[in-house]
């Protein structure tokens, strides 16, 4: 979206569940930057779509209802397709529960239409102030939660990988594999790692959360070992896929050696101690030196990859290479 070029076409999406009581005030709070709004009803149990239609009189909102309960990802999903089919350059994604302030819609839209980024996130722990008003138990699980967000998605600068007020270049959305994207609450970190396969740059906005009586159904300490085994698979698959198919660098050799030199000194010294101490033997230097000089050079080549991986983020935009959907 170079200069001179007319004002990008702004939408949000919201998704509907629960929230028939408080998504009408944020509808209302959404300003004239943005040019379309979509609000899903995600099989509200409270029809959030039935009050919307009744009591909402804004042109720009359209209603789109789900038969069955998607998920968050799977509203949002939803509504970025209709903003795609709609014409949209930009998509934002706001709650419908207040917790997002439709104010700083704007500040998400603006490093995408400057072409600074392919896709803006909220981080609520930017300022300490912030950060200290959150429960212990939410603060130590999205500690948790962002180090494994990095590993699986390559985005090492990132914070706060849950937060939900997200905007993405509908050039960068079109290309994303929708049928492949996690529906619920693993959709913000599967989001991530599916812009990192295409290189997107990511960047996080601060902000400043509002808790007021909404109670979040997603504790991020509960989650942690939930969300553990698909942050491995994803680590997995990333780390092959940009390290032994798409490319193969120093720094895959580095992987490789510092891996196998890990395993080696672990079990072989292992077996060495147990082996010894159960023949009541001392282990001569030579042999003590056998097993931990290999986990030594092994952790030094594994830093050296790590090194290269957070040097290796996705710096620059990759939507105005692609074609406008």
């Amino acid at each position: 979206m170079s200069a001179g070029s007319p004002a990008p076409r702004v939408a949000a999406v919201l998704p509907c569940y629960r929230v028939a009581d408080k998504v009408l005030e944020v509808i209302a709070r959404i300003g004239p930057e943005c040019s379309a709004i979509y609000a899903v009803d995600d099989c509200c149990p409270e029809k959030s779509g039935d009050a919307i239609e009744a009591k909402c009189r804004d042109p720009r909102v359209k209603v789109l209802r789900h038969e069955a309960n998607q998920g968050v990802g799977g509203a949002v999903m939803t509504g970025i397709k209709a903003a795609l089919i709609d014409g949209a350059d930009i998509v934002i994604k706001i709650d419908g529960d207040g917790q997002m302030d439709p104010a700083l819609i704007p500040l998400f839209a603006a490093p995408i239409a400057q072409g600074r980024a392919d896709y803006v996130k909220g981080n609520r722990f930017f300022s300490p102030e912030d950060a200290r008003g959150m429960p212990m138990g939410r603060l130590l699980g999205n500690l948790a939660l962002s180090f494994m967000t990095k590993l699986s998605t390559g985005y090492w600068q990132l914070f706060d990988p849950n937060n939900g007020y997200v905007a993405i270049d509908a050039r960068v959305a079109a290309a994303l594999p929708f049928d492949k994207i996690a529906r619920r609450y693993f959709f913000e970190s599967d989001m991530l790692f599916r812009l990192g396969t295409l290189r997107a740059r990511v960047i996080d906005l601060p902000m400043r959360a509002v808790y007021a009586d909404e109670k979040s159904s997603l504790n991020p300490l509960k989650m942690v070992p939930h969300f553990f085994s698909r942050h491995m698979v994803n680590t997995f698959k990333r780390i092959t896929y940009s390290y032994f198919l798409r490319d193969f660098s120093v720094a895959s050799l580095e992987l490789v050696a510092g891996s196998l030199l890990l395993l080696f000194g672990l079990v072989f010294g292992g077996i060495t101690w147990i082996s010894n101490m159960q023949a009541g033997v001392v282990t001569p230097a030579g042999t003590v030196m056998l097993a931990v000089m290999p986990v030594l050079v092994g952790l030094q080549f594994l830093l050296a990859f790590i090194g290269y991986d957070v040097a290796n983020t996705p710096s620059e935009p990759v939507g105005p290479l692609m074609v406008k959907p």
